[in-house]
């Protein structure tokens, strides 16, 4: 990692589940925690209208489909266009719309209990989806929650493992 980017990047760390994306920044400890869910208008050409709380809200008002791309019950990632829009709607947030800010360092932690191990397929998709969100650069992590010094430093603890 460049010099500049250290002094001046981002490092996000993200967690995800099927009920609830949360993303902190491990620089200055702001989190953003919704449920990834996007809502999209119907017809011909559907059009963004909310990402997580709003898109609920959305629902209320407006006849929307609202999608969540985790909720899959064989796979982490149902829907991977709908979710690496979600994911990027998340770290725009949280990184702020500056055309000059660097590009974020990323972990990706899928939470839940998953059998067998997240696959080869499921590990490239969340490198991906984060590469599509603005990522510089991507870990997978699978353990325990990771501390803000951990992303920080990219030392993570033994009893876990990075995948990518």
């Amino acid at each position: 990692m460049g010099v500049l980017a250290s002094i001046f990047g981002t490092a996000l760390y993200v967690q995800l589940s099927p009920a609830r994306l949360t993303i902190r920044n491990a620089k200055t400890g702001e989190v953003v925690s919704e449920p990834p869910e996007l809502a999209l208008t119907r017809g011909a050409k559907p059009t963004i209208m909310g990402v997580g709380n709003l898109a609920r809200m959305c629902g209320r008002t407006e006849p929307v489909d609202i999608i969540n791309p985790f909720a899959h019950p064989r796979t982490l990632i149902g829907d991977f266009t709908v979710g690496e829009q979600v994911l990027k709607a998340f770290v725009t947030r949280m990184k702020g719309s500056s055309l000059f800010a660097p590009a974020p360092f990323i972990v990706m932690h899928p939470l839940g209990d998953h059998e067998g191990g997240l696959t080869q397929v499921e590990i490239r998709a969340l490198h991906e989806l984060a590469l599509g969100a603005g990522a510089r650069e991507v870990s997978v992590w699978q353990g325990r929650a990771l501390t803000d010094e951990e992303v920080l430093s990219r030392q993570f603890p033994s009893d876990g493992k990075v995948l990518s």
